[in-house]
């Protein structure tokens, strides 16, 4: 195993420079931070033609909650966190969660559901989080949007798998135990599913919120329908197919739910599933030499090669049905989290990281500039600077300031440091006890099922039964 130097060995902006060369990375950072009036960070921008403009270029990105009610209404830690990120100082909020569109589509069982009785408190969430954020910022400039979502192959709504597939994939359905005999979702299925997504979208702008994201990311079903190459019928096969659900859920909330805007989150590359090695590496599974991969949609057919012509179409068509707001990631946090959200500590059910998780920061950095560049138009969310830690501040000044990306997400490490956003608009030392180190028990305790939240970071969750659980857990492991 390769011992790859932490971040917080790099004690100056030329130290880690001198990294990223080594890797042979395109990828670079400021010096200095700029004071707010001259800082492309706290620069406002105006969304085209809609007359608004969000107040600064940080965002909050969508996480996976795993403690809401069984019957998917926020709970007390639900609102704590929304709160968090309301007084983050960050003007767009993507979501702040994932929200499933139907029971079935939970990614388990405390995920939020939005569904006519959960109405009201959904917009409490919504209203907790703006009424956090005005007190201490303002509310001139906030856009809040709501992550509309269907969990697919990943779907657990009673806790133990009960995927819902589109196509049959090797290693996938060997992993969840499914043979040739599961059931595939009919299309009578999808178009059904299709009036879910526009019945949520009625309800989110009805409790409020400025947008929904129409997910398309990390291995969830509609992930899965843009990798759906072998599908017959009118969702697989060509990518106009595998685009109708898209263009069939936006033609619906125009007519019923007009005036809220749209936003997709996009994996814009994928790799074939990792596994762990001998070693605990994660190393591609086997795949015949001779045959392309084909279920990596952004893949080059090599499974851990990019090829973003698709991608190119896709925010073509988000283009043309006038989506303004996209939102990059990449992979799946199931089968290849190493290029999905950089660590060097995996979660209990990961694997080793097999590159030093810088190249894959720069990886999607690099993704997310060069599809900015080709598609001007629309307003780009970049993801993946958690791992930088005392860096992102300047990776991210560096990446706005050249016009790599619109917006910085910060995901995990709004779950230990939501103030960091304001802290850097205000030119305050970031307070580094309370930085991201990147330890994934954010993923591992939700792993066993435990609710969602930094335990080794934040006084709160260090102080909850949980926290005990999660390190016998982590005791008992091999």
């Amino acid at each position: 195993m390769i011992d790859y130097p932490r971040m917080a060995r790099f004690t100056s902006p030329a130290a880690l420079r001198v990294r990223l060369g080594e890797l042979g990375l395109d990828l670079d950072l400021d010096d200095v931070l700029l004071p707010d009036s001259q800082s492309p960070l706290a620069q406002p921008l105006a969304l085209p033609g809609e007359g608004r403009r969000i107040g600064n270029r940080w965002c909050i990105q969508p996480m996976e909650g795993w403690d809401g009610t069984a019957d998917g209404k926020p709970s007390e830690l639900t609102l704590r966190r929304w709160q968090r990120f309301g007084e983050s100082g960050a003007k767009l909020i993507w979501g702040g969660e994932a929200v499933a569109v139907c029971p079935q589509g939970r990614a388990n069982p405390n995920q939020l559901l939005i569904q006519d009785a959960n109405l009201r408190e959904l917009e409490r969430l919504r209203q907790t989080l703006v009424a956090a954020h005005t007190t201490r910022w303002g509310v001139e400039g906030l856009l809040v949007g709501l992550q509309l979502t269907h969990s697919g192959r990943f779907a657990r709504p009673e806790g133990r798998p009960q995927p819902v597939i589109l196509y049959h994939h090797p290693i996938l359905d060997r992993r969840l135990g499914l043979d040739s005999s599961y059931p595939l979702m009919t299309d009578a299925q999808l178009d059904d599913l299709v009036g879910d997504f526009v019945r949520a979208a009625r309800l989110a702008q009805a409790a409020g919120f400025d947008f929904v994201d129409i997910k398309h990311c990390h291995g969830y079903l509609l992930h899965e329908m843009l990798s759906a190459v072998e599908r017959p019928g009118s969702y697989g096969g060509t990518l106009e197919n595998r685009t109708r659900f898209l263009r069939q859920v936006v033609s619906g909330i125009r007519t019923e739910a007009p005036g809220l805007l749209i936003g997709v989150r996009l994996s814009a590359f994928d790799f074939i599933p990792f596994k762990p090695a001998a070693d605990g590496v994660g190393q591609p599974e086997a795949w015949p030499e001779e045959k392309e991969y084909p279920y990596a949609f952004g893949g080059d057919g090599s499974g851990t090669g990019i090829d973003l012509k698709e991608v190119h179409q896709f925010l073509n068509l988000l283009e043309s049905l006038g989506v303004e707001l996209a939102n990059l990631s990449a992979g799946s946090p199931y089968y290849c989290p190493h290029i999905q959200r950089p660590a060097l500590f995996p979660p209990s059910d990961g694997y080793l990281p097999p590159e030093d998780p810088l190249v894959g920061v720069a990886r999607q950095i690099r993704v997310t500039a060069e599809l900015k560049a080709r598609h001007p138009r629309l307003i780009f969310v970049g993801s993946a600077y958690s791992y930088l830690q005392e860096w992102l501040p300047q990776v991210a000044q560096w990446n706005v300031r050249r016009g790599g990306v619109d917006f910085v997400g910060i995901g995990r490490m709004a779950l230990t440091y939501p103030d960091l956003c304001g802290d850097v608009l205000r030119g305050v030392s970031l307070q580094r006890k309370r930085i991201c180190r990147t330890f994934s028990d954010c993923t591992t305790a939700p792993r066993l099922g435990l609710v969602s939240g930094c335990y080794p970071l934040d006084d709160f969750y260090k102080s909850r039964p949980e926290a005990e659980q999660l390190a016998a857990a982590k005791r008992r492991q091999p």
